[in-house]
């Protein structure tokens, strides 16, 4: 009876050894990284030949940098993407981070040459464009560049990761398109380029910043997956000067984190700050006869100010609704109401109410309206160069000649261009011993079209009087 029960047993152990066995070779396959991984000296030949300067490299890297700076001047998100799926910037800072996990100084050397050339003809292109652009207002695709913080350091690192891995498959999908995509090295180039070009500092610190950040912790995840990988060392430096190598490069890091840290910190306390503030303004300032129509919020000074028609409300209430701004995690606040008091029989009063409930819309309409006197501006601004352009191409000169002597019964032809908001309409002027037929004025008007390259032509005769 023993015997059985311990052959029993000894038969449960080897079936959950065989069941453990399964799920741990289940698991171990689901997340191997060595899965369709290359082979090492295939690792290493292509991170090598990521290192070589090719100029076909060097003329898709400036045409993907003028698209770039073109889709943020116009304020275009899909242009943007294209033009970050077409930058080669991605492979020579994997080049970099796969050289110093494997410590190898001469790859090292020969990947910061080809990266910093990069950029430094990234930067002479950008600023070229920006100098030559009529349009100088930035836009909200340049402005989302300047203000990295410590999420932009996570998704550097995150993509750094995925795209080390996809980069080591033998067989290529689509990882790393994404990871250019999600990282956006080209938009921080341009803009950077964009803040040289119209001498704004802001512009140029806010946005490298953001580069120096995908750049650095890009490299980093790099070597953290050449080293999960177990790539063999070509150990060109000894341990000493790699592990002095590590520190200097965890110092570097730690150093650029802490400012994107500081604004991440400052963006999360203002979003929690207006999240409070909007709260109490909608569950506080809820009266039947009372309405809130303006809001205006000092945060330096730690000051609301709200503007209310309707029915008056009392001190007492006001000072009750100070009280409770505590309750909404806004201490230090100050609470200032402003009162247009509304009454049936007070015909000023009914012109405040009116004036404070327009007060808001008119000053979106404001808003509005200015932001159409810039699209205007830069059509203009737009217009008067392609004018220029119009005039510098046509010779009228030459045309006013050519009438004379195509048309014989006009002569001292003059030819020019005006323009209005419609565009350029060429004119000519002309002397005739008599008044021209329409079908003749038609026809020269079509002439003079056709020879100026405009829609729109007129031809004006003066008649000689005969004695």
């Amino acid at each position: 009876m023993v015997d059985e029960v311990n052959k029993n047993n000894a038969s449960t152990e080897v079936h959950i050894k065989e069941k453990k066995s399964v799920i741990r070779n289940f698991m171990h396959t689901l997340f191997d990284l060595r899965d369709n991984m290359m082979s090492y000296e295939e690792i290493d030949a292509m991170m090598r030949e990521q290192t070589v300067i090719h100029g076909a490299n060097m003329w898709i890297l400036m045409l993907a940098i003028l698209i770039a700076s073109i889709g943020l001047n116009m304020n275009s998100t899909a242009v943007i993407i294209g033009a970050m799926l077409i930058s080669p910037l991605m492979s020579g800072i994997m080049s970099m981070g796969y050289s110093v996990a494997v410590r190898d100084i001469p790859l090292l050397i020969k990947a910061l040459v080809r990266f910093l050339t990069q950029v430094v003809i990234c930067l002479l292109t950008s600023v070229m464009y920006f100098t030559i652009s009529p349009l100088n207002t930035p836009t909200p695709e340049m402005i989302a560049r300047t203000s990295p913080t410590v999420w932009d350091v996570m998704i550097a690192v995150f993509g750094g990761l995925a795209g080390m891995i996809g980069h080591t498959r033998t067989k290529h999908s689509n990882v790393i398109p994404g990871v250019a995509i999600a990282t956006a090295l080209m938009p921080p180039l341009c803009t950077a380029g964009y803040g040289i070009a119209t001498a704004q500092p802001k512009f140029f610190l806010g946005a490298f910043y953001l580069f120096v950040i995908n750049t650095l912790f890009i490299a980093i995840s790099t070597a953290i997956v050449v080293l999960v990988l177990k790539v063999p060392y070509h150990k060109t430096v000894s341990d000493k000067a790699q592990h002095r190598a590590n520190f200097i490069i965890g110092i570097i890091a730690v150093a650029v984190i802490i400012p994107s840290v500081y604004v991440a910190s400052y963006t999360v306390r203002d979003s929690y700050i207006d999240t409070n503030i909007t709260r109490y303004l909608e569950k506080e300032f809820n009266f039947p006869e009372t309405q809130l129509v303006k809001t205006n919020v000092d945060k330096q000074n730690k000051k609301i100010s709200a503007s209310v028609v309707g029915t008056s409300l009392s001190s007492d209430i006001i000072n009750m609704l100070e009280s409770r701004l505590s309750e909404y995690n806004l201490e230090g606040y100050s609470l200032c109401v402003l009162q247009n008091v509304f009454t049936d029989d007070d015909d000023e009063n009914t012109d405040k109410l009116q004036i404070a409930l327009l007060e808001q819309s008119i000053a979106e309409l404001e808003n509005q309206n200015e932001e159409k006197d810039r699209e205007i501006d830069n059509l203009n601004n737009s217009l008067s160069e392609y004018i220029k352009e119009a005039e510098n191409k046509i010779d009228y000169a030459e045309i006013s000649e050519k009438a004379e002597k195509i048309f014989k019964n006009i002569y001292e032809c003059k030819a020019g261009c005006i323009s209005d908001k419609n565009g350029c309409t060429a004119i000519m002027t002309a002397t005739a011993d008599y008044e021209l037929s329409e079908y003749e004025i038609q026809t020269l008007e079509s002439w003079l079209s056709c020879e100026s390259e405009t829609e729109s032509a007129k031809v004006i005769i003066s008649v000689t009087e005969n004695e």
